[in-house]
């Protein structure tokens, strides 16, 4: 076989071996010749020609400048070669998407047709004034299969109990059942992750997704089954019998436990029915809904530490693509028993969108990224394989959220503190954690795990930019030498204790990316400089301490509802078996946040607050509100291992660190809240108020003429100084309505961080609602009291937050707020040092 190449001359004229316009003809061999040069090197230089034709006889009747022409001309059909094949492959999936589409279309449609059915039907029910009558074909549609009287003891009740719920999950993923909203920014295309939807309006979370992928239906199936490996939130997943089902499917009794978001209420576990099987059309389905009875399931002593929550029929529809791969259906539709979490954290039980993030999407950029992997699209960082990287964001996660949980079959227990204390801390002594690269060698002296964790709410705070800044400006609140000191622990080297080390942060910071797992998730190494003030601090500790680190929901154009910034120390060799030991920031949206242009470029400015995070408050003090006010819950936990010998000393050093982050936390919160209200929602009292001074002026003029004694210890002159030394009172001091149901309308600082709210959200607080059984009781008793002789006092007691801890307090303090007129307006309260139990 020979080869025709042309030749182009200086002055794009052909010419060839025998003169111009002709082709040079190449045989076989010398096609053979030049492309094994061409495998190992597509643009060889003039020297690397002038070599070859030396070196390889059969090419000597070829001139160097033919060849060069030649190589152009394959790099070129290799060029075209790829491009065809992209372009075939884009085809490919705007095909499938366009199908896809116009399914979507169709589902609309039919859910227009439905409401435009229903709309008229009202319009006829309204018009018909004489006979009242019920629209038993509307029942008919929204009729729910009871399965109360049904059991799955046996695999006939099993598949009865299967095939209801495939059916239902059918009519979600392809139907009209659920109303669905289009999460914004989530719009389909060749390089799009899907169209993800939210309910609206339905009974419990549900998240809906369609997609394109490149793998084919069985392996995409048997991806999205293996829960575990891409719902991080998921602790344990286990099958507890099998049964086999017609038409070759599978039906799997699984329980399955899912990590608490928070600290502040228990973990979920679910026991459901799987079921796999395959359509007409060849599409396969996985279809999964909870089985009836809360105590079903394991042994109950396993799940003592969890509440039952339901999966609704849920599951995944996957069909085949014309030209390979697979479109893909998801539902996720929950109930988290939200009633069973304190009323401020029940907006995050309620939310489809964090159910979509958690769970929906996640699952679909876990397939995409497989799928990358699998065609080879993926770049390998520091020669590290894609699956290691993968165990390392897994290890992160789950780390994190075993520190945030704090399982007692993990090991872990809580420390008895005494006197007040807004931390909570955890020790573990079973937890075996490998300090080298080999996994059998762990701790070499008897010791454990301290995890300090604690909770904090934020007010108007956009959690997006309260984690860009916490990695953007480590240096704000982390303490170099804690970690240091973390660094040696995990290395199993003997390090001192912080606080007794002068080593400081250099203000150096490089960061390296290992890439970008799913949509805003980034997993970097984190290499911080330091250096010691003498030469004998510099033989025992690192100068450079390297982290590795997790960070997603950074990106204020997500609209993400979760935000992590979580790091661990690490080997400066980073090998695949290093051992994590988890840290790090959690930001869940309790409410939708809304901010106006003002807020926003004050939200932007404020991004340099590494250098004036002190010069802020003037700047915010011309800032407008929000016209929409917005609340999330921080989670903040921190890992230490300690020798059993230093227990103590750890502790302390946990403790004082936790508080630092806190109050750096709050610093930063106060700082860049566009509405000027931050932690906990303390804003400074407004002194241009008229409302605040005459209410703080009424507070203690009623309290000084009914106890007789004064309020304010020192002197005060003008309703300003009251107002300011009554928001700054150590005590307690509340006031509520005289309604039907008393709820509160005013709080001072300690007020506030007693309940745990804010100024905003005290409304929504009734007094019934602070006090435990006893002290509901005694209330009963206290408001007659109060309003006959003006006062009551109230002995010791427990009360409790809005976030659902406990408070006591040595005494409290009831009395009337009299008017300039003497007219009752509301009733006060003070409780004298109190402290979370």
């Amino acid at each position: 076989m020979e080869e025709l190449a042309p030749t182009v001359g200086a002055h794009g004229e052909s010419s060839g071996a025998g003169g111009d316009g002709k082709y040079v003809r190449y045989t076989a061999e010398q096609v053979e010749a030049l492309e094994r040069v061409y495998s190992e090197c597509p643009k060889p230089s003039s020297t690397r020609r002038q070599q070859l034709i030396r070196e390889c006889p059969i090419l000597s009747n070829i001139e160097s400048k033919q060849i060069k022409v030649w190589f152009q001309n394959r790099r070129c059909r290799e060029k075209q070669k790829k491009e065809a094949v992209q372009l075939q492959s884009v085809n490919k999936k705007l095909n499938s998407m366009n199908k896809l589409l116009m399914e979507e279309n169709e589902r609309l449609q039919k859910q227009v047709s439905q409401l435009v059915y229903e709309n008229g039907y009202m319009k006829q029910q309204l018009q018909n004034v004489t006979v009242a009558t019920t629209d038993t074909r509307c029942d008919s549609l929204v009729a729910t299969p009871q399965h109360s009287s049904r059991t799955g003891d046996n695999p006939i009740g099993l598949l009865s109990i299967a095939e209801e719920a495939l059916g239902e999950f059918l009519s979600k993923a392809k139907g009209t059942a659920v109303d669905w909203v289009q999460i914004p920014g989530m719009k389909p295309g060749p390089d799009s992750v899907g169209t993800v939807a939210i309910s609206h309006s339905c009974n419990g979370v549900a998240a809906r997704a369609c997609s394109l992928v490149s793998l084919e239906p069985t392996e995409t199936m048997e991806i999205l089954k293996d829960r575990q490996s891409w719902f991080r939130d998921c602790r344990k997943l286990e099958v507890f019998a099998k049964f086999p089902a017609v038409n070759g499917g599978i039906i799997e009794l699984i329980y399955m436990q899912v990590y608490a978001p928070t600290t502040l209420a228990p973990a979920r576990d679910f026991w459901t029915l799987r079921y796999t099987s395959s359509l007409e059309d060849g599409s396969l389905v996985v279809c999964e809904r909870s089985m009836s009875g809360s105590g079903a399931g394991p042994n109950p002593s396993t799940a003592s530490q969890f509440v039952r929550a339901k999966m609704l029929p849920s599951g995944y529809l996957i069909r085949p693509c014309e030209g390979g791969g697979s479109i893909i259906h998801i539902v996720d539709h929950l109930d988290l028993e939200a009633w069973n979490v304190p009323e401020v954290l029940q907006p995050l039980y309620k939310s489809s969108k964090l159910v979509a993030q958690k769970m929906t999407v996640a699952a679909l950029h876990h397939i995409r990224q497989i799928a990358q992997e699998t065609s080879g699209d993926v770049t390998h960082t520091l020669g590290k394989q894609p699956a290691v990287l993968r165990a390392f964001r897994q290890k992160l996660s789950r780390g994190f959220n075993d520190a945030i949980n704090g399982f007692n079959d993990d090991g872990w227990s809580l420390m008895n503190i005494d006197g007040a204390e807004d931390l909570i801390i955890s020790v573990n002594s079973a937890k075996n954690l490998s300090t080298v690269s080999n996994p059998t060698a762990a701790l070499s002296l008897p010791g454990g795990i301290l995890c300090v964790k604690a909770a904090m709410l934020l007010q108007n705070v956009s959690p997006s930019l309260m984690v860009r800044f916490l990695r953007e400006h480590r240096s704000e609140w982390a303490d170099f030498s804690v970690d240091a000191f973390a660094a040696a622990s995990l290395r199993g080297d003997s390090f001192a204790l912080p606080g007794l080390s002068p080593s400081q942060f250099s203000g150096n910071q490089t960061t390296m990316s290992l890439g970008i797992s799913a949509e805003n998730e980034v997993l970097e190494i984190i290499q911080l400089e330091g250096h010691a003030h003498s030469p004998e601090e510099s033989s025992v500790m690192w100068k450079n301490i390297h982290l590795l680190q997790i960070c997603n929901g950074a990106d204020d154009n997500a609209g993400e509802a979760c935000s992590e910034l979580v790091f661990s120390p690490i080997d400066e060799m980073f090998p695949d078996d290093a051992p994590i030991l988890s840290s790090g920031f959690r930001i869940l949206e309790l409410d939708s946040k809304t901010y106006d242009r003002q807020d926003m470029l004050s939200a932007k400015r404020m991004m340099n607050l590494a250098s004036n995070l002190e010069a802020h408050s003037s700047n915010t003090a011309g800032c407008t509100a929000s016209s929409c006010d917005s609340r999330s819950v921080l989670i903040i936990a921190f890992q230490f291992l300690f020798e059993s010998h230093l227990q103590g000393n750890i502790v302390t050093m946990a403790r004082q660190y936790a508080r630092n982050v806190i109050s750096s936390v709050q610093r930063v919160a106060m700082a860049i809240t566009p509405s000027g209200l931050g932690l906990h929602g303390r804003p400074k009292p407004n002194s241009g108020s008229p409302e605040a001074l005459t209410l703080a002026r009424w507070i203690c003029q009623s309290y000084s003429f009914h106890l007789g004694d004064q309020l304010l210890k020192s002197n005060y002159h003008g309703g300003d100084s009251v107002l300011k030394q009554l928001w700054h009172h150590q005590d307690a001091i509340l006031c509520c309505s005289l309604k039907l149901v008393p709820v509160f309308i005013f709080a001072n600082q300690a007020g506030l961080d007693m309940l745990e709210t804010t100024l905003v959200a005290l409304q929504d607080v009734s007094l019934d609602k602070i006090f435990d059984e006893a002290g509901r009781k005694a209330l009963c008793n206290v408001v007659p009291q109060v309003m006959q002789q003006g006062f009551a006092l109230l002995p010791a007691g427990v009360g409790m937050s809005t976030m659902g801890r406990h408070v006591s307090f040595e005494q409290a303090i009831a009395w009337k707020v009299l008017t300039e007129e003497n007219a009752v307006h509301c009733l006060a309260f003070a409780f004298i040092n109190w402290s979370f139990v």
